[in-house]
C-alpha cells in the first residue's frame, strides 16, 4: 500500500465535502489530479472506496474504514511535526508516560513539577490506562514506557519499584462501619459503592475482581475524582475502594474512615517498566532515575 499524507488529507476531504470536486478544493488539487488518485488508491487496494453518481459520493464499507485509519494517521502525523517544531526551538526531548489511576492522581502531580523545573528542556505527556493495556502497548511497541500495579504480568518486561500503592475501603465513620477495622472483598461486594467513572483504570481493576466472585458492583453514584468520591463517601451514602494515599490525604479532615482491605490483591506495588531500560533515550532514563529516587512523602 503506498498512499501518502497527500492521499489521505484528500480522501478525507473528499468525505467532507460529499464529492470529489469538492475534496479537490479543500485539498487545492486539480478536479483531474484528485480523481487519479482516489482510482490510484482503489487500484491499490483492489476495492472501491467511493460510490459515485450526479449527487456526489457516498463511502463504501472500505471507504468508512479508510476515514478512521486515515483520522488515526493523520492526528499521529500532526502531532510528530508538532513534536518536532519544539525541538527546533530549543527542546531536548519529549516523554511519552502512560500510567494507571493511582500513579497519575496521586503520585506523579507532586513529582512532575520538581522534575520539569530542573529540566526546562524536556516536556513530558501522561495518559492513563487500565495497567494490562500499558503492558500490551509496551510489548507491541506502541509506547516506551509505563507505570503499573505489581500484580500485572509483564510479559517479559523490564521493571522498577516505583511506590506503595495499598487499596484500602474508604467508608463514612459513623453508622454500620463505626467499629469495622478490616474486612474482606467479599464481606463489602454487595454493599453500596461510590465509583470512579467509566474507563477509570482502578474501578475497572475492582470491578474485575468482583466478577470473579460472581457479582457486579452497586454504584449509587460514579465520579471523576478521587475527592469527589470521598466527598460522598463521606456523607454517609456509600464506600469506596481507593489507595491509601489519597484516603490519607483526605480522611484526617472529613466524617470517614480508612478499613484494611484483607485481599493479596490489594496490597500492591507500582512498578515502572519498559522493553529494556538501558535502550531507553538518555534523558528518559533520567527521567525514570528521578522517579525512583525522589524522596517518598513521608
Amino acid at each position: 500500500m503506498r498512499f501518502d499524507i497527500i492521499d489521505l488529507r484528500l480522501f478525507l476531504n473528499v468525505y467532507k465535502a460529499g464529492s470529489i470536486t469538492g475534496g479537490a478544493a479543500l485539498s487545492n488539487l486539480t478536479l483531474q489530479s484528485a480523481s487519479e488518485r482516489i482510482r490510484g488508491m482503489e487500484g491499490e487496494l483492489g476495492v472501491p472506496l467511493l460510490s459515485r453518481s450526479r449527487k456526489g459520493v457516498r463511502l463504501s464499507d472500505a471507504g468508512y474504514s479508510l476515514v478512521n485509519h486515515a483520522n488515526i494517521v493523520l492526528q499521529q502525523f500532526d502531532h510528530m511535526r508538532s513534536e518536532l517544531y519544539q525541538y527546533g526551538k530549543g527542546l531536548r526531548g519529549h516523554i511519552n508516560l502512560l500510567c494507571n489511576s493511582s500513579a497519575q492522581s496521586e503520585f506523579l502531580p507532586g513529582l512532575l513539577g520538581p522534575y520539569l523545573l530542573s529540566k526546562p528542556n524536556i516536556s513530558v505527556s501522561v495518559k492513563e490506562m487500565p495497567s494490562y493495556d500499558i503492558v500490551a502497548a509496551i510489548k507491541n511497541q506502541t509506547a516506551n514506557l509505563g507505570i503499573v500495579a505489581d500484580s500485572t504480568e509483564l510479559n517479559g518486561l523490564a521493571s522498577l519499584p516505583f511506590r506503595s500503592d495499598e487499596l484500602v475501603v474508604f467508608a463514612p465513620a459513623n453508622g454500620c462501619w463505626r467499629d469495622t477495622t478490616s474486612t474482606t472483598f467479599e464481606e463489602i461486594v454487595a454493599a453500596e459503592f461510590i465509583g470512579l467513572s467509566e474507563g477509570s483504570a482502578l474501578q475497572e481493576h475492582i470491578e474485575d475482581h468482583a466478577k470473579k466472585l460472581g457479582h457486579r458492583l452497586n454504584y449509587r453514584v460514579r465520579m471523576t475524582t478521587f475527592d469527589a468520591v470521598m466527598q460522598v463517601v463521606s456523607s454517609g451514602v456509600g464506600i469506596a475502594i481507593l489507595p491509601r494515599q489519597a484516603a490519607n490525604r483526605y480522611c484526617h479532615h472529613h466524617n470517614s474512615k480508612i478499613i484494611r482491605l484483607s485481599e493479596s490483591w490489594a496490597d500492591r506495588k507500582l512498578i515502572i517498566c519498559a522493553r529494556d531500560f538501558t535502550d531507553l533515550p538518555g534523558y528518559v532514563k533520567e527521567f525514570v532515575d528521578f522517579l525512583v529516587q525522589y524522596p517518598s512523602d513521608p
